[in-house]
């Protein structure tokens, strides 16, 4: 009788360590937190136009910070880590980097720092075009043609500086892009066409060493994206493709395009597609591998054209305040709003955005506010961020767990 007891307090123990263990689960952050709130570790980082005011904005804890950038009218982007920022200063020279403190470990984030600005610093000659591929930060610098190139990590590390490449450019308005065995694809101007445009491509090391020249001439190139397999150029002669192997093409525009030509080149999360955006015509999607070009929006009044922080949408804002977010793999319209009031087309600072999967960020340059769109809502909130919102980013990660579970 004694032992049947036992055995039975046993079950009884058991059956509550099983109920209590179900709870935890139902209680766990991923259940909890709502999809219809921002994740917990994304943050909204913007510069403003007219002072040094650089503002960091947590949307799940509703709540800014202030600091303070070199100078003011900075660019952002976003490294490819999520955690860090460049913050470039075209103008003055200058390269900033900006710690969100929020550090991926597979499944969850850990608050690894306070946010604060990173030691990591360049000043190259007019650095323009910004990429971040394999742990690397790159800046192309317009003055004299040369790439400022730093590491993640080293944001932190003790009079870090951007180490120069010089391939023995000319100066001109250029890009690069990154391969995954580590040879930048590097425009090249040969004054073929007159202006700051470059017109080809080459493949360097990271020491300037030229591995593959560039087999074709264009009449004009900006504009470009990478996958770390194929690098995707902008030009008036078609899509220059380059791999890193040397290898290049050109796909054509579509027949009804005229002159008109992608100056703009956007990843998308899927291999070997990309976005190509002209305002003359619209924003399409490029298949490289495939060798189409199929029509996502087909508008000649885009304010703005941007892939959402996984890549996975493409969000566009007309100058009529319409939002429109698509789906990049189906090409369908998933969400349409009226987002903001219309826009001229002459406005001399337009709003900017950013996109995750569940919100839409645009800045409202004459009010000083930033709006934030419920993607599953609609509904929209605004909130004061400094006096002229200039330019914006995302950092940090789509995700809400922490360390703690």
């Amino acid at each position: 009788m004694k032992n049947k007891f036992h055995k039975l307090l046993f079950l009884f123990a058991l059956s509550l360590f099983a109920i209590s263990c179900s709870n935890d689960d139902d209680n766990h952050d991923d259940h909890e937190h709502d999809t219809s709130e921002e994740h917990t570790f994304i943050r909204i980082l913007l510069s403003d136009e007219k002072t040094t005011q650089l503002t960091l904005f947590d949307p799940h804890e509703d709540k800014i910070s202030s600091f303070t950038a070199k100078f003011p009218k900075s660019a952002l982007y976003t490294t490819e880590s999520g955690r860090f920022a460049g913050i470039v200063h075209r103008d003055n020279n200058f390269v900033e980097t900006f710690d969100s403190g929020l550090e991926m470990h597979g499944d969850h984030v850990d608050v690894d720092d306070v946010p604060k600005f990173g030691i990591l610093t360049g000043s190259g000659l007019k650095p323009t075009h910004f990429k971040s591929k394999i742990g690397e930060i790159l800046t192309f610098n317009d003055g004299d043609g040369t790439l400022s190139v730093g590491k993640e990590g080293d944001v932190h590390k003790a009079g870090a500086t951007f180490k120069i490449i010089n391939a023995g450019l000319l100066a001109h308005h250029g890009a690069m892009a990154t391969f995954t065995n580590g040879t930048y694809a590097i425009t090249e101007k040969d004054n073929s066409v007159t202006g700051s445009l470059p017109e080809k491509v080459k493949i360097i090391d990271n020491t300037g060493k030229t591995l593959f020249d560039a087999k074709i001439v264009t009449k004009g190139i900006h504009g470009n994206a990478s996958d770390g397999v194929y690098a995707v150029f902008g030009s008036a002669s078609g899509i220059l493709v380059v791999e890193s192997n040397g290898n290049q093409k050109l796909i054509d525009h579509p027949a009804d395009f005229g002159t008109a030509w992608f100056g703009s080149i956007l990843e998308t999360a899927s291999a070997g597609k990309f976005i190509g955006y002209t305002a003359a015509k619209g924003a399409y999607l490029i298949d490289v591998v495939a060798n189409t070009v199929k029509p996502i929006i087909a508008n000649t009044t885009i304010m703005q054209c941007k892939v959402s922080y996984d890549h996975k949408k493409l969000a566009v804002l007309l100058f009529s305040g319409e939002f429109k977010l698509f789906n990049i793999s189906s090409l369908q319209v998933e969400k349409e709003i009226k987002a903001t009031s219309e826009t001229a087309t002459d406005a001399t600072l337009k709003p900017q955005m950013a996109v995750t999967d569940r919100f839409a960020y645009i800045t409202s340059p004459t009010t000083g506010e930033l709006l934030q769109i419920n993607l599953s809502t609609s509904e929209i909130k605004k909130t004061k961020v400094s006096a002229t919102p200039y330019m914006i980013t995302v950092i940090g990660h789509e995700n809400s767990e922490n360390h703690s579970h």
